[in-house]
């Protein structure tokens, strides 16, 4: 059993879980668990340690357990194949019940004694602290470009998006994650109504291993994600505005090509059959808008209701865990 703390050690320093995805980190892991544990014990910190070995081939896993051995703090979860940093995130915070999760990288580009700074802010009433990265990095110039892209498009009150941060457990419950959508998790939140805010923190150089985020195709992997979280965040209670919108200009130009075709061919005798292909054109892609609309209507009620049952079973398993820990 781990020591007891003290009455006057802050309650988000016993009510977190310190989030660590890892795949093929094995250079990183043993002096990552050093450093870690190290901070625990410095800060006077009693939360939990989830390290997430998501498919990794280099025994990150069992270097973790190997080095994390007698420290009852640390648990270690392993996916089969590599899934990816936010199905990392979502394994951990599955398996813990804390206040608190504090997703933290495991190349130790950024160091364990921050943790409490994130933690003291969270204290202050923050719904997520985010990290301000502070330090010569090589993607600076692409990471500037998305951050900026992203407060531009979605507003939200943070310039860093991508780096260590905090925030309470809840908002998994209220924000729902695909796959790498860990990126666009503080404007989601932000959008759902959560606070945010950042703190400076420096960024160090990764000491070994490759990093795992550098490929030029997630570029374009990061800009179609960008469109489709804005799509969802803008669209996805009243989808019929994203398609009736354009389906009534498509009709509409339809009609207005149709007649001038008709007033050409009749009145003036110069008929032109292009401009009955384009007709036929506008009028069925824009009739195509509107089903497709109608159809998207149908899932975000259905969306909706299954929203709601969900908050229903949740609310009720609350209170059947408050009543057995009053019992």
């Amino acid at each position: 059993m781990a020591n007891r703390l003290p009455s006057t050690v802050p309650r988000a320093y016993r009510d977190f879980a310190l989030v660590v995805p890892a795949f093929d980190e094995a250079p990183n892991v043993p002096p990552l668990i050093r450093e870690v544990r190290a901070a625990f014990e410095a800060h006077g910190l009693a939360g939990e340690v989830i390290l997430v070995d998501d498919g990794s081939s280099d025994r990150t896993g069992e270097l973790a357990e190997s080095e994390g051995r007698g420290w009852d703090r640390l648990t270690v979860l392993r996916h089969r194949i590599n899934k990816g940093k936010t199905e990392a995130l979502l394994t951990a915070a599955a398996a813990t019940d804390k206040k608190y999760l504090v997703l933290f990288d495991a190349d130790l580009q950024h160091l364990p004694d921050e943790i409490p700074r994130f933690l003291d802010k969270l204290e202050e009433g923050w719904d997520i602290v985010t990290g301000k990265k502070v330090g010569a990095y090589d993607k600076r110039a692409v990471s500037s470009v998305y951050n900026a892209l992203s407060r531009r498009i979605f507003d939200v009150p943070v310039t860093d998006l991508n780096s260590m941060k905090a925030f309470r457990a809840e908002i998994l419950e209220e924000v729902r994650l695909r796959h790498d959508w860990h990126r666009f998790f503080v404007v989601m939140a932000h959008k759902a109504g959560f606070t945010a805010t950042e703190i400076e923190i420096a960024l160090h150089p990764r000491r070994a291993g490759e990093a795992k985020y550098s490929r030029r195709s997630r570029i374009v992997g990061g800009v179609l994600d960008l469109a489709a979280v804005w799509f969802r965040l803008r669209f996805s209670r009243k989808p019929m505005t994203a398609f009736g919108v354009p389906g009534t200009i498509l009709v509409g130009s339809g009609v207005l090509v149709g007649a001038a075709a008709f007033y050409a061919r009749f009145v003036l005798g110069q008929g032109f059959r292009p401009l009955l292909y384009l007709v036929v054109l506008l009028v069925t892609v824009g009739t195509l808008c509107f089903v497709a609309g109608f159809l998207a209507e149908m899932i975000a009620s259905v969306h909706d209701e299954l929203e709601a049952l969900r908050k229903s079973v949740r609310t009720v398993a609350g209170r059947d865990r408050s009543s057995r820990r009053d019992g």
